[in-house]
């Protein structure tokens, strides 16, 4: 029988990342953050108890398996107050098992600090949890001292329960739509439902990602199969490539004045072989995609494949490009693709790959640029300059980012090898500084048994060079980045509703254009069957209702 926690005891949990290297590097930011909370939670007349030890021989303190988590449960009173308090970036599965099956009332909570990063975290464990229907109450702070937090707390405390205010959201119905996108988005819904797509899945269950996966019974009723690949057939195909095929395709990138920062230390830089094998994953995945027929794929490309092959973040920016290096058929007779972006969702997260195929549809019918990604919903501070006084989010992923979204295009792109801790065989990034302009912004998720939509409208603005290097600095400097500004939503709106660590964005050439896209999409999501909700308001401050 697993021991009762004594009164106005609390337990605490912390996930953690399935490679040792990162749980170790990452640990010291956990223990501050640990501390802090447990000095709030103190405050507040409660006493903190961690449900599972440090481990000198590993030398950190996170549930670093699945099989842990399950042992950690076995060991803990089912009905205790419990916080997952996360500074990092977590696997959730390694803690979703105990947390669907808890009775007592369930907290989790983030540092506001891009560095390793604990928002990015705790949002996929709250996707996670919304999409397994689990109740869960989630607070943030930058130190765990100011009155918001500390008020928010203690009512958690008391009661097993905190909400935020969602006043920013407006359900589909109350939209007033304009005739024209909600014509196009039905005309492409009926068009994906007559025709059908396909979705390329290279391994399923990044990182431990629940929320990333959507159920067949749910994905296919829009439409959308998928086709399940293995990150094997990747690894294989990838080595039939010829290495003048991989040096066309490097030739093409400096071409166009991409440029790669290389050194000769496989462990710690970026190298010429590394880059020649990207490459050639580049037209390995684009052949796959071919043979089977797929309008979108995504690949896992972290555990497994990280101990095969670099990473893949540099093929997933060329597949979402427009202008990208061709691919032959293996015979050399036609163009793969010719033309067009091969939509790639980072991670594999299929929610971003629907969201990415929807959006690559309606900006391509609207002849606004088809170029998508997703980004890590990372972190978010003001403009310490005061260039622009508005709050200013930090989007941030290592792949997937076209360099259509750079300013300078692809003389604005470069690539620098991945953190060390992360990718053992390196592999570059394609990094850039997403250009000033409207964007749509998006996500899909899964709530009580659906699929459902948000969508809001935001503008990326320029930062000052020393500003945009400190937000880099404070998060991971090799990545792209874009600074966002999000029309009528808060940070801690944004925080409050949002399901999931990824946030899909497109640009439009126009703000009366993005607002167009942005309706036309939220119609064609509904007309597939998915809830929609909009959320904040237009550039100009009107809302949509």
């Amino acid at each position: 029988m697993s021991p009762l926690t004594k009164k106005n005891e609390v337990l605490l949990l912390a996930s953690g990342d399935l490679r040792l290297s990162a749980n170790q590097q990452c640990w010291p930011a956990q223990k501050e953050m640990e501390e802090a909370l447990g000095a709030a939670v103190k405050d507040h007349g409660y006493r903190l108890v961690r449900a599972h030890p440090y481990n000198p021989t590993e030398k950190h303190g996170f549930i670093a398996s699945q099989k842990q988590g399950m042992e950690v449960f076995a060991t803990i009173d089912r009905r205790a107050p419990l916080i997952v308090a996360e500074a990092v970036w977590q696997y959730s599965h390694h803690v979703l098992h105990g947390l669907m099956t808890h009775e007592g009332p369930i907290l989790t909570v983030a540092n506001w600090s891009g560095t390793w990063p604990g928002l990015v975290g705790m949002l996929n464990l709250n996707g996670s949890l919304t999409k397994a229907g689990v109740k869960y109450s989630t607070l943030w702070s930058e130190d765990f001292q100011d009155a918001v937090f500390r008020r928010k707390l203690k009512r958690w405390l008391e009661t097993g329960r905190v909400t935020h205010p969602t006043s920013h959201v407006t359900k589909y119905g109350n939209v007033k739509m304009p005739a024209a996108p909600r014509r196009l988005g039905s005309q492409l819904a009926k068009q994906l439902l007559q025709e059908k797509a396909i979705m390329g899945v290279f391994d399923e269950g990044c990182m431990g990602m629940f929320n990333a996966i959507i159920p067949d019974h749910l994905l296919n009723p829009t439409g959308v199969f998928k086709e399940r690949l293995s990150q094997s057939a990747l690894f294989y195909e990838t080595h039939r490539v010829k290495d003048h095929e991989a040096e066309t395709v490097r030739n093409w990138m400096e071409k166009k004045g991409m440029t790669f920062h290389t050194g000769r230390k496989h462990a710690s830089e970026l190298t010429d072989r590394q880059i020649r094998t990207q490459c050639k994953m580049y037209i390995a995945a684009v052949r796959i995609a071919d043979d089977f027929g797929c309008d979108t794929i995504g690949i896992q490309y972290q555990q497994g494949l990280k101990d095969l092959l670099p990473a893949s973040d540099l093929v997933e920016g060329m597949l979402n490009n427009k202008s990208r290096p061709p691919v032959k058929s293996r015979d050399g007779s036609t163009t793969l693709y010719k033309d067009e972006p091969l939509p790639h969702f980072n991670e594999v997260d299929e929610c971003a790959g629907l969201d990415g195929l929807m959006t690559y549809r309606i900006h391509r019918a609207m002849g606004e640029p088809p170029e998508n990604t997703l980004h890590d919903l990372r972190w978010g501070d003001y403009d310490r300059t005061g260039t622009v006084e508005d709050y200013v989010w930090v989007f941030l992923i290592s792949g997937s980012a076209p360099p259509a979204h750079f300013i300078g295009g692809w003389k604005g792109a470069s690539s620098e090898r991945q953190p060390p801790m992360y990718f053992p065989n390196g592999g570059g990034t394609l990094k850039g500084i997403s250009k000033p302009g409207e964007i749509v912004w998006s996500r899909i998720f899964v709530e009580g048994g659906k699929l459902k939509m948000d969508l809001g409208r935001a503008k990326v603005v320029k930062l000052p060079k020393g500003e945009t290097q400190r937000r880099w600095d404070a998060t991971t400097p090799q990545w792209p980045i874009m600074h966002a500004v999000t029309y009528g939503v808060s940070r801690d709106q944004m925080m409050a509703r949002h399901k999931s660590n990824h946030i899909q964005v497109a640009y439009a050439t126009t703000a009366a254009k993005a607002d167009q896209a942005m309706l036309a999409k939220a119609a064609m999501a509904e007309a597939l069957g998915l809830e929609v909700a909009v959320c904040g308001t237009r550039a100009n401050g009107r809302g949509w209702s």
